[in-house]
């Protein structure tokens, strides 16, 4: 698993997620949408965390710098 993600995506990424998070803890959001939702953060914190984004693979974008 190659690394395929960048600092700003990541960053992105766990921003968004603790945006849901905030909204279903401040009763914002509720029932089958805050479940869908919350999925998709802990999705876009688990993909953080490990710097790969399976989706990015079909169409082989990658938006980690390349190093020198």
């Amino acid at each position: 698993m190659k690394p395929n993600m960048g600092t700003f995506d990541r960053v992105m990424r766990l921003l968004a997620a603790a945006l849901v998070i905030a909204l279903y803890f401040m009763n914002v959001i509720s029932g089958a949408v805050a479940i869908v939702l919350l999925v998709f953060a802990g999705i876009f914190i688990l993909t953080s965390i490990v710097s790969f984004c399976p989706l990015y693979l079909p169409f082989e974008i990658s938006t980690k710098k390349e190093q020198k």
